[in-house]
């Protein structure tokens, strides 16, 4: 059916959806703002948990991770991610407090895209960081 005034013949673009593992409510409800208002799908888990079973279930483009959480680690969320054939390409950041060379060392041999210390970036970096692997 043609609407007029509207081209059907063009792509249109996919939103992106972005799972947000965060356990501090006030720091991910701000990047979940912040993602949204971006044009991201975002959904929200507080641990590594419910990471897993959001990753197969919410099959996200991109997976913002944070480290240190109650129940399962973000470093074994990682390893278990990268081993499970349906996520095993999806894209993830880590997005962690901890600093020391020897955790970011630890996240890109389990499979991390990249590595954010909260302390050391701002949201426009993370929201850049999140283009740029999802190439946009």
């Amino acid at each position: 059916m043609d609407i007029p005034g509207i081209s059907t013949n063009e792509p249109v673009a996919k939103i992106k959806k972005i799972l947000l593992v965060e356990d501090d409510d006030s720091l991910a409800s701000v990047y979940t703002m912040r993602l949204e208002a971006e044009g991201f799908d975002v959904k929200r888990v507080p641990n590594g948990e419910d990471a897993l079973a959001s990753a197969v279930a919410y099959h996200p483009d991109l997976i913002l991770l944070d480290i240190m959480m109650p129940k399962v680690s973000g470093f074994d969320v990682l390893d278990i991610l990268r081993n499970t054939p349906e996520t095993a390409k999806c894209k993830i950041i880590m997005l962690t407090a901890l600093s020391q060379d020897s955790d970011k060392e630890k996240a890109t041999s389990l499979g991390a895209d990249d590595y954010l210390v909260k302390s050391q970036v701002v949201i426009a970096d993370v929201v850049e960081r999140i283009k740029h692997h999802l190439g946009m």
